[in-house]
């Protein structure tokens, strides 16, 4: 059973915890933490996990590199970390990283971190096959006809962008 740390509009804590239910919305002005990792190989491309036929939301999809809620007490950093590990098998020291920006949506705040990698084959990754059926390096058009075809997280096209336009970036302008 996932527990998760409820936050205020300030994204500060309010030191309630919140049970994960899959489907069910946070009370009014309740809100979580969720991360989106975003791992880049030096050629420029993402790495993609397909996610498990059987999972609650966007079954058999294929998304970013991991994403998923803070568990209580994580930082935002040790989530990032924690789901690379479970869901890829990578591992990543995000104690000096800090996420390319954050989402606001209905139900909490979710931080995006944009990693630059070395190589990894994708034999060498460890898939946590309850959740992940498949990864592939893939380019920004592979990824935008992914979207076209509806066999890719619904993501807007314009954020799948600007991922690859902030990769290794930060700040909101070319010259930061």
């Amino acid at each position: 059973m996932e527990l998760w740390d409820i936050y205020d509009i300030d994204r500060q804590k309010t030191g309630k915890l919140c049970r994960r239910v899959d489907g069910k919305a946070l009370a009014d002005r309740d809100y979580h933490l969720v991360v989106h990792i975003c791992l880049f190989n030096p050629q420029g491309q993402l790495l993609i996990q397909r996610r498990q036929l059987d999972k609650a939301g966007y079954p058999g999809l294929w998304d970013v590199t991991a994403a998923g809620s803070a568990l209580a007490g994580e930082t935002s950093a040790q989530a990032a970390a924690r789901e690379l590990f479970e869901e890829m098998g990578i591992r990543h020291d995000f104690t000096n990283e800090r996420p390319a920006f954050t989402v606001n949506f209905p139900d909490g705040f979710d931080d995006v971190y944009l990693i630059q990698t070395p190589d990894i084959a994708l034999s060498d990754l460890r898939l946590q096959t309850q959740e992940v059926l498949d990864a592939n390096w893939a380019t920004l058009p592979q990824i935008l006809q992914l979207l076209k075809e509806e066999r890719f997280v619904p993501y807007y096209p314009q954020l799948v962008q600007l991922w690859f336009a902030m990769k290794g970036r930060f700040g909101s302008t070319t010259h930061e």
